[in-house]
């Protein structure tokens, strides 16, 4: 049984957000019916989260309703194709059954929006951590995107497992705003701040592929009503607002991700297994190849700008 003992579930001003909903810093009583509904229903174990496909391509209602039904919960779902292999096309098509239609178009991804992570030697991914076999740190993808380009959903799909390692870990954010909001208000008010973290721009050889970008770590969609993180644990080239409160509530987050009591769900993809989420915290352990045998690492990625629909 896993324990939940730690998280238990224009200007910007506190209570300006979502209308006062329960992400509200200044709405105690509507975040704890939310707080008190998320835990009852989040899952114990990795189990609970798995689900089985046939044919991602062509999924059926019973299956939908299925991954539906383990994203409501944890806003996660570890599906396994009992069937053919998925191709691409099949990906693109599994992720529009789940309403999923906007694919992030960013550099290192292929034409058809999906990107291969696999160990790259030269050229432009080669630059990128998720495309070699180095330990990738806790984050939430897109951290570094304009506000238009958040990424709400991704889908990790593998083709070909590593010799040795490459196992993700996995925290529902929902349940990490839990954490640090039962630790004080004041700290998710700090995290909700626009200049809370800011990215450096991303310059090569002289040119700025990506200007700098700062923003908030916690943020609703003002459409849906849905909490949005925005998180990277690395510790260089990223600058957080100088206010000792957004201090105190960093390294409260590292702790929590660092604590074992924390929800926190590992898990290393088989050959025909995915992981489909709306953006969670993640991260990657180091792993290695066996060339000579062939055995070696190749995880489809899609990015989405859209959360799975719950209907």
């Amino acid at each position: 049984m896993m324990n939940h003992s730690i998280a238990r579930p224009g200007a910007w001003t506190p209570g300006s957000l979502s209308g006062g909903g329960p992400f509200d810093p200044a709405n105690p009583q509507e975040y704890g019916r939310w707080r008190e509904a998320k835990l009852s229903g989040f899952p114990e174990s990795i189990d609970d989260l798995r689900v089985d496909v046939e044919d991602p391509a062509g999924v059926t209602a019973a299956e939908r309703s299925a991954l539906i039904e383990r994203i409501r919960r944890a806003n996660m779902t570890i599906y396994r194709c009992a069937g053919a292999a998925v191709d691409r096309d099949g990906l693109r098509r599994f992720g529009r059954a789940l309403g999923l239609w906007r694919l992030d178009e960013h550099l290192c991804a292929e034409e058809d929006g999906i990107s291969q992570l696999q160990v790259s030697e030269g050229g432009r991914t080669g630059e990128y951590i998720p495309y070699t076999d180095r330990p990738l740190s806790w984050h939430c993808d897109g951290y570094y995107n304009a506000p238009e380009g958040t990424i709400r959903a991704m889908l990790l799909h593998c083709v070909s497992a590593a010799a040795q390692g490459g196992e993700n870990a996995l925290m529902d954010h929902e349940m990490l705003y839990i954490a640090v909001r039962d630790a004080g208000s004041h700290y998710i008010e700090a995290l909700m701040h626009p200049e809370a973290l800011t990215i450096p721009a991303n310059t090569q050889d002289g040119e700025v592929i990506r200007p700098e970008r700062s923003g908030p770590v916690f943020s609703v969609d003002p459409v849906r009503g849905a909490l949005h993180m925005r998180y990277t644990a690395r510790g260089r080239n990223i600058r957080w607002r100088d206010d000792p409160v957004t201090a105190e509530a960093v390294a409260l987050i590292g702790r929590i991700l660092d604590a074992p009591e924390s929800p926190v769900f590992r898990y290393r993809l088989q050959p025909g297994e995915g992981i489909l989420c709306n953006n969670v915290l993640h991260n990657r352990t180091g792993f290695r190849d066996d060339r000579e045998s062939g055995q070696q690492r190749l995880v489809y990625r899609a990015r989405f700008l859209d959360r799975v629909a719950e209907t």
